[in-house]
């Protein structure tokens, strides 16, 4: 199993960055997707981004892709998701998803709240 621990969410003005982190841990040798979804109060969980594991390849939603850079660190079981000119509308839980070989579901972290202030 892998387990998710996401960090980085907060409170930032309109206009900020914020970059979050998620670490995996567990059978990380299992892994060949990460990526990040959101769900906002009332709303169903969206997809945000998305990075295979060995060759780095990624993967944006459309609505926000000029805005974002998915990454990774292999060696740290680490991806990271920078999120520049935040906005409003940009407040909603982000979750950490993996997709492992062996399970036909994914794997979530516990998400973090991002808040963004007008």
């Amino acid at each position: 199993q892998v387990q998710l621990v996401e960090s980085g969410g907060g409170l930032v003005q309109a206009g900020g960055s914020l970059r979050l982190s998620c670490e995996a841990s567990g059978r990380t040798n299992s892994i060949y997707f990460m990526g990040w979804y959101r769900q906002a109060p009332g709303k169903e969980r969206q997809f945000v981004a998305q990075i295979n594991w060995s060759v780095g390849m990624t993967n944006y939603a459309d609505s926000m892709k000029d805005r974002l850079t998915i990454s990774r660190d292999n060696a740290l079981n680490t991806v990271y998701l920078q999120i520049d000119s935040l906005r409003p509308e940009d407040t909603a839980v982000y979750y950490c998803n993996a997709k492992t070989y062996g399970l036909q579901h994914d794997t979530w972290g516990q998400g973090t709240q991002v808040t963004v202030s007008s």
